[in-house]
């Protein structure tokens, strides 16, 4: 069945970075669009960032544009999210996604000073 795994959440100061991994099991990742979800307390879960299955397109919410970049090896079946400029509201959990209704269970991510 379908595994994901999401690593390399922590404490990081405001401008600070963190590169986050989710590996990917069960199915055939090449051929699957990913995305990056999060969901911060009390609010509801957001799409951060999606990627095609080759790579080749990504997309981003507004609020992470010039930030945060999405990215695959298909080789190794893992996603990432490269988060540079933190910022306190992007303080939340992040969620690795299959689409429709596959999910890790979440790395945390906290930035505060």
């Amino acid at each position: 069945q379908v595994q994901l795994v999401e690593s390399g959440g922590g404490l990081v100061q405001p401008g600070g970075s963190l590169r986050l991994s989710c590996a990917a099991s069960g199915f055939a990742f090449s051929r699957y669009v990913m995305r990056w979800y999060r969901q911060a307390p009390g609010k509801e879960r957001e799409l951060v960032a999606g990627i095609s299955s080759s790579g080749g397109s990504t997309n981003y919410a507004d609020s992470v544009k010039g930030r945060f970049t999405i990215s695959r090896d298909n080789y190794k079946n893992v996603l990432y999210l490269q988060m540079n400029s933190l910022k306190p509201e992007d303080t939340a959990v992040y969620y690795c996604n299959v689409p429709p209704n596959s999910w890790g269970q979440g790395t945390q991510v906290t930035v505060s000073s």
